[in-house]
């Protein structure tokens, strides 16, 4: 029986020698809490800038029995208003529209032709103090339809506009942050990310419908008075404390 015990001496003396490795248990909790030491807050930034500029869609649209005389005088008094167009100080003049198509009646539901309808459209952006003026002695040029009016701030104060409301919104995350961490005895150590949301041009405003349009560019003046466009912007912080 003490015979036995000998080949296990080897055995446990190897076990006793080994050495020992120490494995640092705290770590992952460690990495754990500074990731979840953090806070996220989104700030918000608007400016309002005038509006000094219109952008107009106009054109002529005139009736006929055939479809050549239809596109033939449609072509001519096109054709006037563009010169007229071009004599005034206006930018991006352009063509956005030509069609020419049947026109159609109905008696006990019965489709009858009567002739051709023809619509040649432009649009333009002009100096909105000028607009009103302009769009009157449009009509007297050839124009028949005026389809949409809108307005926007120049793109250089669209720019700078975009800027101050990153600038704005950037200080308002961090008096979100400041406030919070103040009134929980925190200290801010460092911001780890940043995220730009906005500060993207919008769409100019359309102030009437083609209707209302129409109607009020017949009379001795039309009145256009330009509003204000709202640029926002977002910044969202992710601050380490």
């Amino acid at each position: 029986m003490k015979r036995l015990l000998f080949p296990f001496i080897p055995i446990l003396l190897t076990l006793l020698t080994y050495p020992v490795v120490n494995i640092p248990l705290i770590a992952p909790a460690m990495a754990q809490e500074q990731v979840l030491r953090t806070l996220t807050v989104t700030g918000q930034g608007t400016v309002r800038i005038p509006t000094t500029l219109t952008d107009v869609s106009l054109g002529v649209e005139l009736q006929g029995k055939t479809a050549a005389e239809v596109q033939q005088n449609v072509a001519q008094r096109t054709s006037s208003l563009v010169s007229f167009l071009q004599s005034r100080q206006i930018d991006r003049l352009e063509t956005t529209g030509i069609r020419l198509q049947p026109n159609y009646q109905y008696d006990n539901n019965q489709r009858r032709l009567v002739g051709y309808v023809g619509t040649n459209t432009v649009s333009f952006r002009v100096k909105t103090e000028e607009v009103g003026s302009l769009l009157d002695d449009a009509v007297k040029a050839g124009a028949t339809r005026i389809d949409r009016v809108s307005f926007t701030a120049t793109e250089t104060a669209i720019s700078d506009a975009q800027k101050e409301a990153l600038k704005l919104a950037t200080s308002d995350a961090q008096e979100q942050a400041q406030a919070v961490l103040s009134t929980l005895n925190f200290q801010s150590q460092e911001i780890i990310s940043i995220s730009i949301n906005g500060a993207n041009e919008p769409k100019p405003p359309i102030i009437q419908s083609p209707e209302s349009l129409r109607t009020a560019s017949m009379a001795d003046s039309t009145p256009v008075i330009g509003g204000e466009q709202t640029i926002e912007a977002m910044v969202t912080l992710q601050i380490r404390y």
